[in-house]
């Protein structure tokens, strides 16, 4: 496992010039897009009392990390394909592995965020503490979906093109740009439900709300509805995967 993730990192940042630069550079391009298109030509309002590109960045670190995380979990067999044609070994060491990679442009994206903490002078209370509680959700949640996109993965290689379109449109469908609050507000909407049934808005409002105190919404209804969902999610997929890990040199 420990050779397996070493080897993703340094294929990602093999000759690179900025190597894990690209970490940030890709979150803080991402957040002043968004802020000049959603805060000032949208006018999207942030929640009171956060400064809009604080709230985008929480967004953005947590989002990051799943999708990414998501991506290389779903690809983690058929990039092995050699591996797993030649010898025997735990297929489930793939997917776990493939983790690291995200979880070092996670740790440069935090690192971005305290940095913008610090010149907004945004001082952090207790919530902080609860900030692990939401990184293992999302660990957990990427897992828990790319485990099963994994697995199909080898049968079906259309899962492939699949993936990037998922994840683009859950950039969108996630509050991100946005804040929750404003779909609280329009909670008489028939849409609403279906909002709520996302599993990433209760970790996404759970992350920002742990970073930004009480001023960031947080709705404790959906984080229960993300961790049962993810919890039966990844209870399906470990089955799933482990059911169909033995056809995989046939198929591939």
């Amino acid at each position: 496992m420990y050779i397996l993730s070493m080897r993703d990192v340094s294929v990602r940042y093999k000759q690179t010039a900025l190597g894990t630069a690209w970490g940030l550079i890709r979150p803080l391009t991402t957040m002043m897009i968004m802020v000049f298109v959603f805060s000032k030509i949208a006018k999207l309002p942030a929640d009171p009392g956060i400064p809009y590109p604080l709230m985008v960045l929480g967004g953005i670190t947590v989002w990051t990390f799943f999708s990414t995380a998501f991506t290389q979990i779903s690809n983690s067999v058929t990039m092995n394909s050699n591996l797993v044609t030649k010898v025997y070994f735990p297929r489930l060491i793939m997917p776990i592995s493939s983790i690291a990679v995200s979880f070092i442009d996670f740790l440069v994206s935090l690192g971005l965020f305290i940095v913008l903490a610090i010149w907004y002078r945004f001082v952090p209370d207790w919530h902080l503490l609860l900030l692990p509680v939401f990184i293992i959700l999302a660990l957990l949640a990427s897992f828990a979906f790319g485990l099963f996109f994994a697995a199909v993965n080898v049968r079906f290689r259309d899962i492939g093109q699949l993936i990037p379109f998922i994840v683009q449109v859950g950039f969108y469908v996630c509050p991100i740009a946005y804040s929750s609050r404003l779909v609280a507000e329009k909670g008489d909407v028939w849409w609403a439900p279906f909002y709520w049934l996302n599993p990433m808005v209760g970790i996404i409002d759970g992350f920002r709300w742990s970073l930004l105190g009480e001023k960031a919404f947080f709705n404790p209804q959906s984080l229960l509805l993300s961790v049962s969902i993810v919890g039966v999610s990844l209870a399906l997929s470990l089955y799933f995967f482990r059911k169909r890990e033995n056809t995989f040199v046939d198929d591939i």
